[in-house]
């Protein structure tokens, strides 16, 4: 197997095998908990600018198939396991993982302590790195991941967006009409509406308020999508004229794009919420949801209860906000991925909460 290295901003470099495509990759490293539900992570538009570690030991033991995609193609910039699978077991498989990441151009490594570098972002935080089939010097590596540019102020969600409208049709007759902004969309949100009896039309996500006003929808998404909220204002832009006029619900990103708009803030966190078992408590009904997670950026729940939000989630393990409603208006997002893809399904309910406002609001 071929030597390969990744080097972090601080200097802690850690040697293992080349995994996927030869070459370099760089990004802010951060690590997963999921134990399956790879091949969703890896083609997760979420993960643009990030090198994901995958903190379960084995990885790719059920191969690729062409149903799990959750876009066209893989967006991390890296990926790092302890083990990669050499003969993946079931009957979807297509591909085995390094044959499906040396196609896709994405550099990965394998044979390292997975552990070890979890414990250290854990402590440490999540820190710009450097992985590289093609050079092993630590030193050149290492003053390499130095320069590496931070997430904070990087606007990621114009390199994961689709370019033109798409249509996505509901999964019966369709009761809602729905215009969702695409800042990397998943496509099993996509699929939750549709079974939820949205007729989904997919916007670029610097489509104006005012477009969308046009379209006289029954609602507005704001999905999911890369990098720092703050450098996205045409999206807080296109949520501040709409909030008030018709039902909104965003998910991840969108519900930090809300709050945003709101007059909040958003603030980056030591390692962020990636993986499929995060504990969240619904305030109001005292329920607690195991939910997908993908973010590193919150919202301060104190910065929007002047404009009326209250905070209806919050995460068990270390108390920030998961969920906004407005005490007034038919708007509502969560920070967590209800639509399970990958992870569990506890919250599917929100999609039908979303059309509930849209009923209530064609009342």
């Amino acid at each position: 197997m071929r030597p390969a290295l990744l080097a972090l901003r601080d200097g802690r470099c850690f040697r293992g095998e080349a995994l996927g495509a030869i070459g370099e990759a760089w990004g802010e490293v951060v690590f997963n908990t999921a134990m399956a539900g790879y091949q969703e992570i890896l083609t997760d538009p979420s993960y643009r600018g990030q090198i994901v570690v995958m903190t379960y030991p084995l990885i790719g033991n059920y191969g690729v198939n062409d149903e799990d995609a959750e876009s066209g193609r893989p967006w991390v910039n890296g990926f790092v396991v302890k083990e990669a699978a050499v003969r993946p077991s079931s009957w979807r498989s297509r591909s085995d993982l390094h044959a499906y990441l040396e196609a896709h151009g994405i550099v990965g490594i394998q044979g390292i302590d997975t552990r070890a570098l979890t414990r250290h972002l854990r402590d440490r935080g999540a820190q710009d790195g450097v992985i590289s089939s093609v050079d092993l010097d630590e030193d050149r590596l290492g003053a390499r991941a130095r320069t590496v540019p931070t997430l904070v102020g990087r606007d990621l969600v114009r390199e994961v967006m689709g370019e033109r409208e798409t249509t996505w049709p509901a999964a019966r007759a369709p009761l809602h009409r729905v215009v969702a902004y695409d800042s990397g969309i998943k496509r099993n949100i996509l699929r939750q509406l549709a079974a939820a009896g949205c007729e989904v039309t997919v916007v670029p996500a610097t489509t104006p308020a005012e477009a969308v006003l046009a379209r006289r929808p029954d609602g507005v998404f704001f999905s999911n999508g890369p990098g720092d909220p703050e450098a996205a204002p045409y999206l807080v832009a296109a949520a501040h004229a709409l909030l008030g006029r018709l039902p909104v619900f965003g998910i991840c990103l969108g519900h930090q794009i809300l709050g945003l708009a709101a007059g909040g803030r958003t603030y980056k966190l030591p390692f962020g919420h990636h993986g499929a078992n995060h504990p969240v408590q619904d305030v109001g009904t005292g329920r607690v949801e195991i939910t997908a997670q993908n973010h590193g950026f919150a919202v301060d729940p104190a910065s929007v209860e002047a404009a009326g939000w209250v905070v209806t989630h919050v995460n068990l393990n270390d108390g920030t906000c998961e969920g906004l409603r407005h005490r007034e208006w038919p708007a509502f997002s969560v920070q967590y991925h209800p639509e399970a893809a990958p992870g569990p399904c506890d919250a599917h309910h929100l999609f039908q909460r979303f059309t509930a406002l849209m009923r209530g609001a064609a009342g």
